[in-house]
């Protein structure tokens, strides 16, 4: 049984941001309805396609069962709001007035059903200046002080390698309709959960925030380097790049003695963290003396012996083979109806119990439609 059985979700979501929140509800056992315009989720026609299949759309809407509905359409529009009226949840990505328009917004709904918990993620939020505005992850990463962070010193700002904006903001909205059915079974009552994306991936800042706090100032981008502590960045091995992370003097201290230097360790230029950060192009260049003389299998290996926090880089290909990873049966099989298995990640928070439910299925479009209708309504 999944820590969410019983629990249903009405899923209006599109693309991205609301399915991967859906998806990781699903995979702990809710009931997601996914109701699609009759065209389909904009997804099911994005790549990378396999067979004519978008694989995009099967990885984000595992587990869930799919109804085709025209919203404008009154039959339609009725027939999904006797679904809300029995649903314990509620997910859209409208952007704001929109779901008002249809008549299915959060007013709408919660007056024929004061327990249902409503989720809206947009881009800007349901208030607010911007609020009307459409948004992509890249212009809210532009518009969040992430890019401006990110990417080389001398380079421009970059925008990060996957859409977190989107994730980070499925993220928060599963987590808060987890705290709001909490919620409920103490008030009996269901709330409007109001998620943005740029709120999002602000709220991750708090390094760069607690620097702008205390100094009136911002790191800037620094590459790979941690802004406050020292070593804590990419060094160029004989074969490679490799991460080393030292956070606190004691960690300093097994660094230097892997490197032959013990003395490091007590020299005034490096014996705290702020001085280290003070000396950084110094103590990089020393560091990687070393390390420019060994494979990065064997900085690694040497820095395991040492207690020193370091790793190869991956990328997702090695990363998912990996020992470590497949230890965590962090990835997964899901049955598609053309395609048979495919992989896909899992949502990784572990809860103590082994998951031996079947392969989560992938919804062809109104497959459900009927048996939805009996489950939910009769």
């Amino acid at each position: 049984m999944g820590l969410l059985d019983g629990v249903r979700v009405l899923d209006l979501s599109r693309v991205l941001a609301g399915p991967y929140c859906t998806a990781m509800l699903a995979d702990l056992g809710a009931d997601v309805v996914k109701a699609e315009p009759v065209r389909g989720d904009d997804s099911r026609h994005l790549g990378p396609f396999v067979d004519g299949e978008s694989v995009y759309f099967a990885q984000l809407n595992r587990g869930k069962r799919s109804v085709a509905l025209d919203l404008k359409d009154a039959d339609d529009r009725e027939f999904f709001r006797c679904l809300a009226r029995r649903a314990d949840v509620v997910v859209e990505n409208f952007r704001p007035g929109v779901a008002a328009k249809l008549g299915v917004d959060h007013a709408t709904l919660s007056a024929d059903n004061p327990r249902l918990v409503y989720a809206s993620i947009s881009g800007f939020g349901q208030h607010g200046p911007l609020s009307h505005l459409p948004a992509y992850d890249l212009v809210v990463q532009a518009m969040s002080g992430l890019m401006a962070a990110t990417g080389q010193p001398a380079g421009p700002p970059t925008r990060t390698g996957e859409s977190l904006g989107d994730l980070c903001a499925g993220m928060f909205a599963a987590w808060g309709i987890c705290a709001a059915l909490f919620d409920r079974e103490r008030t009996g009552r269901g709330r409007h959960l109001d998620v943005a994306m740029l709120d999002s991936l602000v709220s991750l800042q708090v390094t760069a925030m607690s620097l702008l706090t205390a100094t009136g100032a911002l790191p800037g981008r620094t590459g790979n380097r941690h802004p406050v502590s020292t070593p804590f960045d990419t060094f160029q091995a004989a074969d490679g790049l490799v991460a080393i992370a030292v956070a606190n003097d004691g960690v300093f201290a097994r660094l230097t003695d892997m490197l032959g230097k013990p003395s490091l360790a007590v020299h005034e230029r490096f014996a705290t963290d702020t001085a280290r950060t003070e000396n950084r192009e110094l103590l990089h260049s020393i560091i990687e003396a070393w390390t420019q003389r060994r494979a990065v299998s064997e900085v690694v290996s040497a820095a395991e012996r040492s207690g020193v926090p370091a790793g190869p880089i991956w990328d997702l290909a090695e990363a998912v083979d990996s020992d470590q990873v497949r230890g965590r049966n962090l990835v997964a099989e899901l049955e598609h109806p053309v395609l048979g298995a495919l992989r896909y990640l899992k949502q990784p928070v572990q809860f103590g119990d082994s998951d031996d439910r079947p392969r989560p299925r992938i919804p062809r479009l109104g497959e459900h439609q009927e048996d939805v209708r009996a489950d939910w309504l009769m």
